[in-house]
């Protein structure tokens, strides 16, 4: 039964990672994709609405009008220039990467938040090295979860120079103590309430695979930088149909 015990903890303990990696990539790569194709989106819903103006304004059409208006209703209020362009403003004026959004010349990627092989290396070690799960005294849990906290954020921000500095601080830390023979009821407890965390890391696994975001990320895990640039090039060609239509429309 203790082996039991002991296969299933360290079992759910590589669970935790993998969806925690997964957690930190899907974020990264929502910050990513809001920053480098948001305008995009931005720039559609502002054409679309203006398309549904002019229409209405051409032929007068009461249903015309009621599309122009929810046109109008779903476009998001325009941030001020400081907010639109954050940090792409200096004292001469726009930046390289502010004027290229203005022209054919390519945008200057937003700066990569996703951690090295060594943060994940790191974190891995970290994880199973210090994980709550594998406490059994209330007072070792607390610990343990106020340190892991502390590593997941480190990991999120892919602070590797942090993470080694965790890594050495618990291994100079006090080493837990040797948990008692557990009864057999103590046991089935233990291994009821790791069926259970793995119940409830299954249901966040699935949510973070089935939105839009980690959709993306499945379909090109190994780059997901390729899957940006295909969907802004894909972005860019409807911004110019749009732009098209609504010339025609106002001449």
């Amino acid at each position: 039964m203790e082996r039991a015990v002991l296969a299933a903890e360290q079992a759910l303990i590589e669970f935790e990672i993998a969806v925690e990696t997964f957690r930190v990539e899907v974020e990264n790569f929502s910050r990513l994709h809001h920053q480098k194709l948001g305008p995009m989106y931005s720039r559609l819903d502002e054409l679309d609405a203006l398309i549904a103006e002019a229409r209405a304004a051409r032929t007068g059409d009461p249903e015309d009008v009621r599309r122009a208006r929810e046109a109008r209703a779903l476009v998001m209020p325009m941030p001020g220039v400081e907010e639109l362009f954050d940090d792409w403003i200096d004292s001469d004026g726009l930046s390289a990467e502010a004027a290229a959004m203005l022209t054919d010349r390519p945008v200057q990627p937003p700066k990569r938040v996703r951690p090295s092989d060594e943060a994940r290396k790191l974190y891995r070690e970290l994880a199973r090295k210090a994980h709550p799960d594998l406490a059994r005294e209330e007072t070792e849990r607390k610990r343990r979860e106020e340190f892991i906290t502390r590593v997941n954020a480190a990991y999120g921000r892919g602070d590797e120079a942090l993470l080694r500095e965790l890594s050495e601080e618990w291994a100079a830390g006090p080493a837990p103590a040797a948990p008692e023979r557990s009864a057999s009821e103590e046991l089935y407890a233990r291994l009821e309430w790791l069926a259970q965390r793995k119940e409830l890391l299954t249901v966040v696994a699935r949510e973070l695979e089935e939105s839009a975001i980690g959709a993306m990320l499945r379909m090109a895990p190994d780059d997901p930088d390729r899957l940006l640039d295909e969907i802004a090039e894909q972005l860019l060609a409807q911004v110019a149909e749009r732009e098209a239509e609504l010339a025609a429309l106002v001449q």
